[in-house]
């Protein structure tokens, strides 16, 4: 299996960051403005991105202001299984965001294009906490 590994730091604490993760508001700022989205254990939520499949993940753990994990019930078939995961650590005024996309079967293009798309995540995570706006699917050209 093939994993993607990020880090961003952000100049934010932690229970902030954790808002903007696990919010409607907050993912809609940096993810995409369309979902259904609720914080709880077992939760199944919907990302949308334009005429794409639903991406429909499943929350599987939750640590306030820790941790975050999901796992793919359906989307583009080469995410359906594998899992992501947010891990937030804070320390000296700045928040560590780890995330993880792990258990992809292949590295392929779409991998790469995903791995990048990640890191625009993150990039829009932190400026959305640092500034108050994101960088979400509708405000970018592809």
């Amino acid at each position: 299996m093939i994993n993607i590994e990020q880090i961003q730091y952000i100049k934010a604490p932690a229970s902030q960051v954790y808002q903007a993760l696990t919010t409607a508001a907050g993912l809609a700022a940096i993810w995409t403005k369309e979902l259904t989205f609720s914080a709880e254990p077992g939760a199944i939520n919907e990302f949308r991105f334009g005429d794409e499949t639903p991406t429909k993940m499943q929350i599987t753990a939750l640590t306030p202001n820790q941790r975050m994990d999901w796992l793919c019930l359906d989307s583009d078939p080469e995410w359906i299984g594998t899992r992501v995961c947010f891990e937030l650590q804070e320390s000296n005024g700045k928040t560590a965001v780890t995330l993880q996309h792990a258990d992809w079967r292949e590295l392929t293009d779409f991998y790469r294009f995903c791995n990048y798309n990640w890191a625009i995540f993150l990039l829009s995570l932190k400026q959305y906490c640092e500034s108050g706006t994101g960088i979400n699917f509708q405000a970018r050209s592809f």
